[in-house]
């Protein structure tokens, strides 16, 4: 490793243990997140040329404007569904849409909600993927509790459960639409060898997690009713399914048009813009503009969305100079091709790190075969779409469903680490235990 790659993980390293400290440091992870983005660039335009020995001297600066912009392209994709799907989500909730959803689940025991809330983002971030699920949920939650103490316990299971139903779907998770579309897992395997695994790995945290919740809520404080204003039930309704249902439209938009994911999102915003605005066309004045779609932008939260820039572009430095793909090949030599090894601590690492570099550089590592580990559906494959979407619930930014849960509800990583992160690691290690069982045992 040169000094100049050494540098830049050592300034990524510097950056993540300042995010990890925010609660000590009361500096924001946005802030954080974006200086350190800048830093690792700035180091490595100082040499750029040793990373692209086949490019031309004079070449190398256009070359390297073209991999920021081709890495500014990728996240900006990502950022762009996070703010159309969170606007989305705000929409259906200010004018309503979510009150039949609370009310389907309304319940005075605090158990009882907790598994109910547990299946329900378990199965839809299977249909939906687990980001646009784990901020539909968070909306729910904050409808049924209100307690904030108690709320955080529900949306780290939120964040738990996401993560394990995207991983058992080919459209549930980004990694797993990587590997799907590249062609080394299949619908139907994935879903019939990883459903198993990904159950258990949500079980177990979601049984642990209840036993810190006891008794019922409340009457006078759970389940307050929400006031909308001259908006008739077929009106919520109408909003409801037009956000939920073309959320669901997106992978589907996205397989006939072979466009990205973001366009069906601006797609389905730009509709709901348009019947909201018709639907307010009638009402008050303050009435229309308390909930047009142009106030309701300004509430998302931008802190959020420039944390996940910033970890976005200085992983993708860490890509660049190869440091992720050497990480790879390194376990590949230590663990001597003990996959389940290999797959578990790339899905440690995916908690730290993106997992969408992580399963990039694995995908280019290995090779597809014809049969085996390496085969299409094969262990190797199969485990990595386990553990790279269960692995990212163990830290609060280990993947995008922990990272819009942390903005909207303003989880501290310090307190997901000492309550959490030992919970969702049981849950990992269960999932990856079952798997095992299923291949050694059953087939």
């Amino acid at each position: 490793m040169s000094t100049l790659t050494l540098c830049i993980v050592i300034v990524f390293c510097v950056g993540y243990l300042c995010i990890a400290l925010e609660s000590l440091t009361k500096v924001n992870k946005a802030a954080i997140a974006l200086l350190m983005c800048v830093l690792c660039w700035t180091l490595f335009m100082l040499g750029p040329s040793a990373y692209y020995p086949g490019v031309a001297a004079d070449g190398v600066l256009h070359h390297v404007a073209e991999v920021i912009e081709h890495h500014l392209g990728d996240a900006a994709s990502t950022l762009f569904f996070l703010m159309g799907a969170m606007t989305i989500v705000e929409i259906v909730d200010i004018n309503g849409g979510f009150n039949f959803v609370r009310d389907t689940m309304k319940t005075r025991s605090k158990r009882k909600l907790m598994w109910r809330m547990a299946f329900m983002t378990f199965f839809l971030s299977a249909i939906l993927d687990n980001l646009t699920t784990s901020i539909v949920m968070v909306m729910v939650l904050r409808k049924l509790v209100q307690s904030r103490e108690e709320r955080l316990i529900y949306a780290a299971l939120i964040v738990i459960s996401a993560n394990s139903g995207g991983a058992f779907s080919p459209i549930g998770d980004v990694t797993t639409i990587m590997l799907w579309i590249k062609g080394v897992i299949t619908t139907q395997g994935v879903i019939t060898e990883i459903f198993i695994p990904s159950l258990v790995s949500m079980l177990i945290p979601a049984a642990i997690l209840s036993l810190h919740l006891k008794g019922k809520f409340d009457k006078e404080q759970n389940l307050p009713k929400s006031n909308v204003a001259q908006f008739t039930k077929m009106q919520r309704d109408v909003i409801f399914w037009l956000g939920v249902g073309g959320l669901c439209f997106v992978p589907i938009f996205k397989t006939l048009t072979h466009l990205p994911p973001f366009m069906g999102i601006l797609l389905v915003l730009g509709v709901l813009w348009t019947v909201t605005e018709i639907f307010h066309y009638n009402t008050a004045e303050d009435d229309t503009m308390a909930k047009r779609v142009s106030d309701i932008m300004t509430r998302i939260d931008l802190s959020t969305i420039m944390f996940f820039l910033g970890i976005l572009m200085a992983v993708a430095v860490l890509q660049e100079v190869g440091v992720l793909t050497a990480l790879g090949e390194g376990l590949d030599e230590a663990f001597q091709g003990n996959y389940y090894v290999i797959n578990g601590i790339i899905g440690v690492l995916s908690s730290i790190v993106d997992n969408v570099p992580l399963v990039a550089g694995c995908m280019g590592m290995y090779p597809v075969a014809a049969d085996g580990a390496m085969a299409v559906d094969g262990i190797f494959w199969q485990l990595l779409a386990y553990c790279a979407g269960v692995g990212g619930s163990m830290l609060i930014i280990g993947s995008a469903a922990g990272v819009v849960v942390m903005g909207l509800e303003k989880i501290s990583f310090g307190w997901y680490m000492k309550r959490i992160t030992w919970i969702a690691f049981a849950g990992y290690l269960a999932g990856i235990l079952c798997y095992w069982l299923e291949k050694t045992i059953i087939g």
